[in-house]
């Protein structure tokens, strides 16, 4: 008996490969990934050796050719059109005729162009409130070709230590006879939160069931350590706590570190060698020091007492003064900690979005990609040309490296829509009529 390959996959919009890393951990094998970032496509090439990056707009004639011929034949086509493209979209107007969408526009032409067994395709949640869902699913839907179902989930639902609400469209050739499927998740999210509470004269805060008997058994799973249906801040990288601030060292031996103390942190590890990667720290100001001693875990700049939320506590000059000598709304997000009982705030795409819940300091890049469920194995890296390149964003290679993790698709959440797809379609029974389709 022959052996079956594994499904083909092309990843559109593919960043650093948050979507393809997923699916190759469900049995995907990722051929193709485009991107206009280089940064990027260095990252998704280092990563994915055997499949061919193309770099560049897929708007350009030249780009889009490659792109379709390198993808045909392609099993399943995903990607996330940047959310920009969704934003103030003309009244009376659909989506796809608007010229400011064309990136949106490009995925759409993929998909009828190349007619894969399946699709994923992801975005923020934003544009189901902006009430484009049957919109997108219209579309998508390539006047019947396709069955489309959209669905929201969150990260941490599927276990990621990070809550991340994403807007799935996954799409199935109706010849197949066979409807997209649901992904199942827990439903964590809306049943465990963090409550805010004074104690002996000041605030802490404390995990809290919202429908004790739903959650009695979610609370449990979160609190074990061998449970990877929900994972904690602290199961995901606690064995990394002894990194320093203002590390410069990028590679360290395990052996420099501490055991895995959690299932999760064994799976993060797992084909990864002696050496991990990413784990440089930014060095902390004295001030936010002063702040974060005072911002228990789980906290932010509301427990804060008035006389830290002078801008400058030590003289030290920084940013951009705002001429009340206060600190600003804009820099509140940054004194965020995270809380070691429960998953992670949304991280975003720089090293002050959250700080750890026991050590005063940022995170490193390895610790935001723990968060954001890359394995070990999983090396960010950055394109080796210097200066301006077509897609290059500005603030050099270390937020390079936190803005590629940021803007990444969770890979556990990519593996838990692949799964899905892949026992539905690719599975056994179906082989036979997807190789005849």
């Amino acid at each position: 008996m022959h052996p079956v390959s594994p499904p083909k996959l092309v990843d559109l919009f593919a960043g650093a490969g948050g979507i393809s890393e997923g699916f190759r951990q469900a049995g995907f094998d990722p051929i193709v990934g485009t991107d206009i970032d280089p940064d990027a496509c260095a990252t998704f090439r280092l990563n994915f050796p055997s499949a061919v990056v193309i770099h560049g707009d897929v708007r350009s004639k030249a780009i889009a050719s490659e792109l379709l011929e390198r993808s045909l034949g392609a099993d399943v086509v995903v990607g996330g059109p940047p959310c920009q493209a969704f934003s103030q979209v003309r009244n009376h107007m659909r989506l796809i005729d608007d010229p400011r969408n064309s990136l949106y526009k490009e995925f759409v032409s993929l998909v009828s162009k190349v007619l894969p067994s399946a699709f994923l395709m992801e975005n923020v949640t934003g544009i189901d409130q902006m009430g484009f869902r049957e919109q997108i699913a219209s579309d998508l839907a390539l006047d019947g070709e396709y069955a489309v179902t959209p669905q929201i989930i969150d990260a941490a639902d599927v276990g990621v230590p990070q809550t991340r609400k994403r807007l799935i469209f996954l799409g199935v050739r109706r010849a197949l006879r066979i409807a997209p499927p649901i992904v199942h998740r827990s439903d964590a999210t809306t049943q465990l939160a963090l409550a805010r509470l004074m104690h002996a004269g000041h605030f802490r805060y404390e995990l809290k069931a919202v429908d004790d008997l739903f959650a009695s058994r979610l609370l449990g799973a979160l609190a074990d350590p061998e449970d990877l249906s929900a994972v904690t801040a602290a199961q995901a990288i606690s064995d990394l706590c002894t990194i320093r601030p203002g590390n410069r060292d990028d590679a360290l031996d395990y052996a420099c570190l501490q055991p895995a103390q959690s299932a999760y942190q064994r799976t993060m590890r797992e084909l990864n060698g002696s050496e991990l990667h990413n784990v440089q720290v930014p060095r902390l100001r004295q001030d936010t020091g002063m702040r974060l001693q005072a911002i228990p875990p789980g906290g932010n700049h509301r427990d804060l007492p008035e006389a830290l939320m002078q801008r400058n506590l030590c003289g030290e000059k920084w940013g951009h003064e705002n001429g009340s000598g206060l600190l600003s709304r804009r820099h509140y997000y940054a004194y965020r900690r995270l809380h070691p009982d429960i998953w992670s705030w949304t991280l975003n795409t720089k090293a002050d979005s959250v700080y750890h819940y026991r050590e005063l300091r940022s995170l490193s890049v390895r610790e935001f990609a723990r968060l954001h469920s890359f394995p070990d194995r999983f090396v960010f890296t950055t394109d080796s040309r210097s200066g301006a390149l077509l897609g290059r964003h500005d603030g050099g290679p270390a937020h390079s490296r936190y803005r590629q993790v940021g803007n990444a698709v969770p890979p556990l959440l990519a593996k838990a829509c692949a799964s899905a797809l892949r026992d539905a379609l690719f599975s056994g029974r179906f082989a036979k009529q997807l190789r005849a389709a």
